[in-house]
């Protein structure tokens, strides 16, 4: 046997489950989405299932709230991790201790941490209404108004992930050499100049590694909406994951949750790209 042939055989389990678990399910959900056929129907080849997707408003609000969703995880996470990043980034005792407090978030499955905040937020007897009662505040029902639910979905997101985003940047400023703060401090810049002109630049490449992640984040992780408001009150905190899985298992519209999927993945895959090109600009200062 020679080389090549010893090389398939290595490779040929691998290729069994990315064809199985990849390729496969990425073919079944183009065909479904292109094949409308509704209960009792022929099917029939076309763009049915899209033009009934665009036309459905529960899928505008599920788009909707995922990118205010994205938009109030994303930015106040990388800016509050950064500064923590930062701020802790010299390595002593005091800084190691407050290093694994903020990182504590992260070790707690997100369905658990679903499950502690629905008795933080529950109205009346939840600890945050507990506190604002001492100052005079009434309850208020976190997770039962549709105006404020998804800002309670957006506070646990950032609770959650800033110390994972936190450990990114904090291996970034690793890398950037202390001698150019230094220089720039003989030169009379001032800390925000620093950041400005050394720090921030020198982080291109993190942050826009750091900002697929979070992308991918707000797309795929909708436990504690499951845990927490299965989509509601009346649809404000559905994601589009959530909607997808609803016509999937529980309205059995597969063909409508495939064109709902590759709408979704599509976009997703768009500002992937966009984020990687914003990494690839960033390589530059490296040299």
């Amino acid at each position: 046997m020679g080389v090549s042939g010893l090389a398939a055989w290595l490779l040929a389990p691998s290729l069994i489950f990315l064809v199985a678990f990849t390729y496969w399910p990425i073919l079944t959900t183009t065909l479904r989405a292109f094949t409308d056929q509704q209960f009792g129907q022929t099917a029939s080849w076309g763009l049915g299932n899209f033009r009934r997707l665009f036309a459905d408003p529960h899928f505008a609000q599920a788009a909707w709230n995922s990118f205010v969703y994205a938009l109030g995880t994303i930015i106040p996470s990388l800016a509050i991790a950064l500064c923590f990043a930062i701020g802790l980034r010299d390595n002593t005792r005091l800084n190691g201790l407050l290093r694994t407090i903020i990182v504590m978030p992260l070790l707690i499955p997100l369905v658990a941490a679903a499950a502690l905040f629905v008795f933080i937020f529950l109205p009346g007897g939840g600890l945050i209404d507990w506190y604002l009662g001492k100052l005079g505040i009434g309850a208020t029902n976190w997770l039962g108004d549709p105006a404020i639910a998804l800002g309670s979905i957006i506070a646990i997101t950032i609770w959650k992930n800033t110390g994972y985003y936190m450990l990114f940047f904090l291996a970034g400023l690793a890398g950037i050499p202390d001698e150019l703060h230094e220089a720039a401090r003989l030169d009379g810049a001032s800390a925000w100049v620093r950041f400005w002109r050394i720090t921030l630049p020198l982080l291109g490449p993190t942050l826009g590694f750091v900002a697929v992640i979070a992308l991918l984040n707000v797309l795929t992780q909708i436990d504690h909406v499951i845990v927490m408001t299965q989509g509601g009150p009346s649809d404000s905190t559905n994601m589009l994951l959530y909607y997808i899985y609803q016509q999937a298992e529980q309205n059995y519209d597969t063909g409508l949750a495939a064109a709902a999927t590759l709408v979704s993945v599509g976009g997703l895959l768009a500002l992937s790209v966009l984020g990687l090109r914003a990494l690839e600009r960033g390589i530059h200062y490296e040299s």
